[in-house]
């Protein structure tokens, strides 16, 4: 019996984790995976794979700047939570409207909102541009 309940406790642990995941298929999904990686990881490479005119433009531009100044798992990152304002979509253009805070190690908060628009390149959604405001 308790091999049985093992079994299904693995089945559900599993069907709950892969829920999790975002799909990529979707506007929603991609941006959300460029904000992780963009604000919340800084992992600007793999913010630009999602990324095409204007937002790729941004981001090369941004690992120019940062070339030379290592962002790995020692670096002291401020602990970053978003959430979805606003968000208008059609079958090839969507934008939607976070609001990200970001907290330092010392205690200290603030806030950003994150406008970012995509667009459907084929059959792919890439975002297509970004801007940061207080």
């Amino acid at each position: 019996m308790n091999s049985l309940v093992s079994a299904i406790l693995v089945l559900v642990s599993a069907a709950l984790l892969s829920s999790c995941g975002r799909d990529l298929g979707t506007a929603q999904g991609v941006v959300e995976e460029f904000v992780d990686q963009h604000y919340v990881h800084i992992d600007l490479q793999k913010a630009k794979t999602y990324t095409v005119s204007v937002a790729l433009s941004k981001v090369n531009e941004e690992i120019r700047l940062t070339a030379g100044q290592a962002i790995d798992a020692s670096t002291r990152k401020p602990k970053i939570n978003y959430r979805l304002l606003d968000k208008k979509e059609n079958e090839k253009r969507a934008t939607f409207l976070y609001e990200g805070t970001i907290q330092s190690d010392d205690g200290s908060s603030f806030t950003r909102k994150w406008l970012i628009a995509a667009r459907k390149e084929g059959d792919q959604w890439r975002v297509s541009n970004f801007t940061e405001s207080d």
